[in-house]
């Protein structure tokens, strides 16, 4: 019996994509997008005390995006299903207007998914993941798939760089940087943790967060009102910090809970193991 390749399978480009270790940096700038949305971040923030719940939303987001990228189909679309109820479990309250609207919304749940597929795409490539433009579109048009699992119409959803390019542009009288937005800011530049663990946020999580939000469009800059260093320098950053931890074994990193690399290669096979420079073969 053939083993099931899940939802994307050793041949696409999300396969071999997404486990590049800059992938973390490219989560941390879809939460900064991701903020800038009023309606969004209020779903959110009105839902969980961010604050104390944040590292945990971090964590499931990323097993949410390893089960459906290496797990297999049924694994996949239950992890789909499961968001889907509970996002339908959800409200928020516009404090301006009163009104209640449920954060299932198309519109919202769009705006999460296109930051966060154009936040992962835009790190690698910048960081130094060897990918074309025609390589580029593939990604944008596999993730209509994931779009699918969280609730969207696949036909709704950017299929390319240029329909990105272009829902970004419509978006942008929409985005502010309302409280809830600073309220994440603040959290991602300094996240409270345990006091013996400071030294590891200054070290470590600051240079994360730095270039998270330096490898932001500069409308992004101008809304929250930091600003970022030049485009070439936050390149040359990305490049480096991409340099630096794609030197750890890949194996080595892929051993961290939940082994979702790992267990789809001793699913499909050793020839499964991703690694950016398979795209286009």
């Amino acid at each position: 019996m053939k083993a099931d390749p899940g939802l994307f399978g050793p041949t696409s480009v999300t396969w071999q994509l997404h486990g590049d270790p800059m992938m973390w940096v490219a989560g941390v700038r879809a939460l900064y997008l991701q903020a800038l949305h009023p309606r969004a971040v209020r779903g959110v923030m009105q839902n969980s005390d961010f604050r104390r719940e944040a590292w945990g939303r971090l964590m499931r987001i990323a097993d949410f995006v390893g089960t459906t990228t290496y797990g297999t189909a049924e694994a996949a679309e239950k992890a789909g299903a499961r968001v889907r109820r509970i996002h339908r479990m959800l409200s928020a309250t516009d404090p301006d207007t009163g009104e209640r609207y449920g954060v299932d919304e198309p519109a919202l749940l769009l705006w999460v998914h296109c930051a966060e597929i154009d936040s992962y795409l835009h790190v690698l490539r910048r960081s130094g993941c060897p990918l074309t433009d025609a390589a580029a579109d593939r990604y944008l048009a596999e993730h209509r798939v994931s779009a699918r699992l969280v609730g969207l119409d696949p036909d709704a959803v950017p299929a390319d760089r240029t329909d990105m390019d272009a829902y970004f542009e419509k978006l942008r009288p929409e985005l502010a940087a309302g409280a809830e937005a600073h309220e994440v800011d603040d959290f991602l530049r300094r996240p409270p943790v345990h006091p013996l663990l400071v030294p590891a946020r200054a070290l470590l999580w600051r240079r994360v967060a730095h270039l998270a939000y330096a490898s932001l469009p500069p409308y992004a800059h101008q809304l929250y009102g930091r600003r970022a260093p030049e485009s070439a320098t936050v390149t040359r950053e990305l490049r480096a910090m991409g340099t630096l931890l794609r030197c750890v074994p890949a194996r080595l990193r892929w051993q961290l809970p939940p082994k979702h690399v790992l267990r789809a290669m001793a699913r499909l096979g050793p020839e499964a193991r991703p690694a950016p420079f398979k795209v286009g073969r």
